[in-house]
């Protein structure tokens, strides 16, 4: 294949990939952009999008037809809805025929086939997409549908119960911050906890996880290391809640030194970064073009840091400089110092990024309307006490007077499974 017949290959794939990833935005993201009472008008809403995308996509694909990214990626979209899809079954079924290490389209096929009831087929799949790539996804619905299998006997049960935990746990293991990942291990040790004689301890364990499913991307850092120390405590063969409650320590240790010190940044350079904010920084934050979430556009009133009340201030934006940025072993959230004033240095946490996104020390932030909490963690024997600011997502954000681009934000990746937990 000549080198541009391979760009121009490339370039419709990516073009596809990004019609699919807006599709599952849309339906992950459907009550950011709708309202409650429109709960009932969500799966119709889905399958009209799915219809526009699939005819998007058709109008794109040209010359690469038949490829296995394409069957993969149209099969995909079919999948969208909670519905069995025989057509999406056809097309993934050849994608993994044509290229059997194609990760994706094995996960794809197995949640055809649990949509369609055929749980050991999706075992099937689940399982043969880990024999080519360790993924948490694979792992994730291998644990559920261990669970689910059809056996003949009692142990037989057991043993794919307990096959079920260690799948929840590699899953964990693979990214620690997914709170479905402990979800779905908290109810594979409740599952065991009712299979095997319900055990008071599998049952805390079974809580330690749902615990955590939570703590950690709700900020809740106090809960969190209780929470890892008491897994830790429970399983003390299993490594990973004690590492996870060394690598939060380090990180707290680290943010409240650099929030103390504002990032190290001398005295002189400081006031000379604050000396350089302008109105025009906030960019549509400060004309009167902010749309707020009521989908009004508003106009922002600025305020100090200092001034921020905890929770959601509305109505109102905050500009300031970023003196330093902090990134973990998990990536999320990406956690940046703003300094408005000779007020204290505040944390901000994005969430929902590309890793590749990020703010440069110097750079100049607005934040419209700013989630402010209070943190205040005791934890054997430390105390840690600093405020922060919670951004869900980059598009949020308008940095050097620019609003961010929809590149900044990472694309969707839950799917939607009937016989998910």
């Amino acid at each position: 294949m000549m080198a541009e017949e391979e760009e121009e290959v490339k370039e419709i794939l990516s073009k596809l990939q990004e019609l699919v990833d807006q599709l599952y935005s849309f339906r992950e993201c459907y009550f950011e952009t709708h309202s409650v009472e429109d709960a009932g008008r969500k799966q119709q809403d889905v399958r009209e999008e799915m219809e526009k995308t699939l005819q998007q996509m058709e109008e794109v694909v040209g010359s690469v037809q038949g490829k296995a990214q394409v069957l993969m990626l149209t099969g995909k979209a079919l999948n969208v809805t909670p519905d069995y899809s025989p057509k999406a079954e056809e097309l993934l079924s050849k994608a993994v025929k044509l290229e059997p290490k194609l990760v994706e389209a094995w996960n794809q096929l197995g949640e055809v086939y649990w949509k369609k009831g055929d749980v050991a087929a999706a075992h099937t799949c689940f399982s043969g997409a880990l024999t080519h790539c360790k993924n948490k996804v694979s792992l994730q619905n291998l644990s559920m549908v261990l669970r689910q299998l059809r056996t003949d006997s009692g142990d037989e049960h057991s043993r794919h119960v307990m096959d079920s935990v260690r799948q929840a746990k590699l899953a964990v293991q693979m990214d620690i911050l997914d709170g479905r990942s402990w979800y779905i291990l908290g109810n594979a040790y409740l599952s065991l906890y009712f299979s095997t004689g319900q055990n008071p301890k599998i049952s805390q364990q079974a809580l330690s996880a749902y615990a955590q499913a939570l703590h950690k991307y709700e900020e809740n850092y106090g809960e969190a290391l209780e929470g890892f120390s008491r897994a830790a405590a429970l399983d003390p063969a299993w490594p990973e809640p004690q590492q996870r409650e060394q690598q939060l320590l380090d990180f707290l240790n680290r943010l409240t030194s650099l929030l103390e010190s504002k990032g190290k940044v001398k005295t002189r350079k400081l006031q000379s970064m604050l000396g350089s904010l302008r109105p025009a920084h906030l960019g549509p934050c400060g004309d009167g073009r902010y749309q707020s979430a009521s989908g009004q556009k508003v106009t922002l009133e600025r305020k100090p840091l200092s001034a921020l009340q905890p929770g959601v201030n509305s109505g109102a934006v905050v500009l300031g400089k970023v003196v330093f940025s902090l990134t973990t072993e998990e990536k999320v959230p990406f956690t940046f110092g703003l300094v408005d004033s000779d007020g204290p240095c505040c944390a901000v946490m994005v969430y929902n990024m590309v890793q590749s996104w990020g703010v440069l020390i110097g750079d100049s932030v607005a934040i419209p309307e700013p989630n402010l909490r209070r943190h205040r963690i005791q934890h054997k024997g430390k105390d840690y006490s600093f405020s922060s600011v919670r951004v869900e997502t980059p598009l949020l954000l308008v940095v050097n007077g620019k609003p961010q681009g929809s590149s900044s934000q990472a694309a969707a990746t839950v799917a939607s499974r009937p016989q998910c937990e």
